[in-house]
């Protein structure tokens, strides 16, 4: 008895000059592409540490190739902040839209993520001039407090644009169940401002400061993937050897 195979997928035998044709049942490997969507935990933990912080924000990413995912977050922000001269309330939605690449190698059947993005920020919100205080060099009063007035003024229809560069991880826990981290660097490109005063807090983008464009945050994620369909992986065995030819 003798065999041959000619290629991956028939398996030639020949047994007393008879031959047979036996189809080979190994599956060819497949990678698992589908949407990934969920929370950010930061949030509502900030909530319980913060009186003045109210947010939520939905997370989603969406693998377009082995190693590229589309990502997006949404979400919505009201804080107040209490400056020296201001005590304003800013709240509004925001959106950010980018790409993340995974710079890990998994194993087959993981998507685990280390990975490096960036994205392009948008908030639409409102700002409420609760009470400000007259700024004066002479500090010696009687009564400081006759300094200070309430206003209550609404300047709504505000904007900002901004760019972010994203680090970091997501590892699934369980099945299809992923949990993430990353921080965030934030480029203010340009924001419409009340009149009278600097916008100091912008949902999705954060504190802002008097001196500087730039700022930071982070995010602390669990998502679910939802599996759509799935592309035939290659054996590095298999790519090195078309490589060679």
């Amino acid at each position: 008895m003798s065999y041959a195979q000619e290629g991956s997928e028939d398996l030639t035998i020949v047994k007393d000059e008879a031959e047979v044709v036996v189809k080979d049942t190994i599956a060819p490997s497949k990678d698992s592409y589908g949407l990934r969507i969920g929370l950010d935990l930061s949030k509502p933990i900030r909530m319980l540490l913060e009186k003045d912080y109210q947010g939520l924000e939905v997370v989603a990413d969406f693998r377009i190739t082995k190693k590229f995912y589309l990502a997006a977050e949404l979400g919505n922000e009201k804080k107040t902040v209490d400056d020296d001269q201001l005590n304003f309330t800013t709240e509004g939605s925001y959106i950010k839209v980018g790409f993340d690449f995974n710079a890990y190698e998994n194993w087959f059947g993981m998507q685990n993520s280390i990975f490096a993005g960036l994205r392009y920020g948008y908030s639409s919100h409102k700002q409420t001039l609760n009470s400000y205080r007259i700024y004066l060099n002479d500090t010696h009063l009687e009564n400081p407090d006759n300094l200070e007035f309430v206003s209550g003024t609404e300047f709504s229809s505000l904007n900002a644009h901004w760019i972010e560069a994203v680090a970091g991880i997501k590892v699934e826990l369980y099945n299809n169940i992923y949990l993430g981290f990353s921080v965030r660097l934030n480029r203010l490109i340009s924001t419409k401002e009340p009149d009278n005063f600097q916008n100091l807090f912008i949902p999705g983008f954060n504190k802002v400061t008097t001196d500087s464009n730039v700022g930071a945050g982070f995010n602390y994620t669990i998502t679910y993937s939802i599996p759509i369909y799935k592309k035939a992986k290659k054996k590095k065995e298999e790519a090195t050897e078309e490589e060679e030819k």
